[in-house]
């Protein structure tokens, strides 16, 4: 489960809050999506989930573990993955899945299944004796997936994890997305693609300028907006008549 309570971020030198007073809440079970606009302030907020930038006012936390005051327990419930796959050029894919493995304590024998199931479904498994400074941008999302899921976590936080991926992965990833929400487990993940978001989501929430201007299901979307149509559509009416207000 996933808890911010009035959470607010400001960047140095910049009079603008890049997330303003955000309240949320996500629970187990379910994929939720979290929309926005370029510089709408998801990846400041997901940076924030993961302990990765602190907020300036307000609380974070992670299955009820605060993540500005038990950081390692927090962020042992998370898998995390970031919107930018650079990582350790100088290491085979598999000294980073095995380093990775080490750090949550990942036993022998549910590593080797885990890396050998999620290599293999991501088209991985044979350059894992390769350098991950020779990989194209596509394989190290697809290897920071692996990573992020070698733990078993119960909160799954993805930062545009469809970026680079081919379709048969992107199918993969969404597949998977699917089965660990229908094991109780929570999954979270920003995209600018709406169409995923309409057919994969069971919740989400549009961010704008720092702030939550929507949360729910897409059937409330629409009632609210008294609607019909793509979430696509929705999406779009809905950020510009906020853009017209302001």
């Amino acid at each position: 489960m996933i808890t911010m309570d009035s959470v607010t971020k400001t960047y140095a030198k910049s009079a603008v809050k890049a997330v303003d007073n955000l309240s949320l809440t996500v629970d187990n079970g379910q994929i939720f999506g979290f929309l926005g606009p370029n510089g709408a302030g998801k990846t400041t907020t997901i940076k924030m989930l993961t302990g990765v930038l602190r907020p300036d006012t307000g609380r974070v936390s992670i299955d009820a573990y605060d993540v500005g005051k038990n950081p390692l327990e927090a962020k042992r419930r998370i898998g995390y993955v970031s919107d930018n796959p650079e990582i350790f050029a100088k290491l085979k894919a598999s000294e980073y899945l095995n380093f990775v493995a080490d750090v949550y304590g990942v036993g022998t024998a549910e590593r080797r299944d885990r890396i050998d199931r999620y290599a293999s479904l991501f088209g991985i498994k044979d350059v894992l004796a390769s350098s991950i400074g020779s990989f194209s941008h596509g394989m190290k999302q697809k290897l920071v997936v692996t990573a992020s899921l070698l733990h078993d976590p119960d909160n799954w936080i993805l930062d545009e994890p469809m970026v680079g991926l081919d379709p048969k992965s992107a199918f993969a990833l969404k597949e998977l997305m699917r089965e660990r929400a229908q094991a109780g487990k929570l999954v979270f993940f920003s995209t600018h693609v709406m169409e995923v978001a309409e057919h994969l989501c069971d919740r989400l929430a549009i961010i704008n300028k720092g702030a939550i201007i929507f949360t729910g299901t897409l059937a409330e979307l629409k009632a609210r907006e008294g609607a019909d149509g793509s979430l696509e559509k929705l999406f779009l009416e809905l950020v510009d008549d906020k853009e017209a207000s302001s």
